[in-house]
């Protein structure tokens, strides 16, 4: 499954990307006119949405939390939370989550590189043990080695995203729902990008399509 992550900087616009998709990701930290009043007006619509309000903008903690805390009353069909997070912060998320019944991806970003084995296996295990329903785990992938670390994650029981990061990485994005990822991050359109490294919706629907039917022996 293909999630559409839009971070554009207004609700009027966000309203509009996400017009006739069907799943698509949030970046609430995106947005100029971050209100809680605007939040509610974009995850009252009715198609699956992720929350997500990444620091290191002009978003405080307090902020960030009580605009996931608006979108989960709104409907918001998961939030994502950095797994560095307060555990104050995450155990409020989570609390109000649980109440509404939606699901917590608990995240790790390394924009740096690609950790070994075992250092990517305690980040996700502390994923887990955070409270996550999904751990989301994104490096920057600069080998092919990378890409395998990344995707050897998914032989897991537990449900786990990976993204690689990286033009490198573009291999992980496309491969990771094949192997088991409940689904990939694509941007809206050519430089509509959230993340370095997406691909198109439509690029990334063709790849699918394909992918799919040589699955199916077609």
């Amino acid at each position: 499954m293909i999630c559409v992550s839009i971070g554009e900087d207004s609700a009027e616009k966000c309203i509009t990307a996400i017009n006739g998709l069907e799943f698509a990701e949030i970046r609430i930290d995106k947005l100029r006119d971050a209100t809680a009043e605007n939040v509610r007006k974009i995850f009252s619509k009715q198609i699956r949405l992720i929350a997500t309000c990444r620091p290191g903008g002009t978003l405080d903690e307090n902020a960030r939390k009580e605009l996931l805390l608006s979108a989960i009353e709104s409907g918001a069909s998961f939030v994502d939370i950095e797994v560095e997070n307060r555990d104050e912060y995450k155990k409020g998320v989570i609390s109000a989550a649980r109440k509404k019944g939606c699901k917590v991806i608990v995240s790790s970003h390394n924009y740096n590189r690609t950790p070994s084995c075992a250092e990517l296996g305690q980040v996700l295990d502390w994923c887990f043990d955070s409270g996550a329903d999904i751990a989301k785990i994104a490096c920057m992938v600069n080998s092919e080695q990378d890409c395998a670390r990344l995707l050897g994650l998914l032989d897991d029981h537990r449900k786990i995203v990976v993204v690689g990061m990286g033009k490198s990485g573009r291999i992980v994005r496309i491969a990771a729902p094949l192997l088991g990822s409940p689904f990939t991050f694509a941007s809206l359109g050519n430089g509509k990008e959230t993340a370095d490294g997406q691909i198109n919706k439509e690029e990334m629907e063709q790849i699918m399509k394909l992918l799919g039917e040589l699955k199916n022996g077609k």
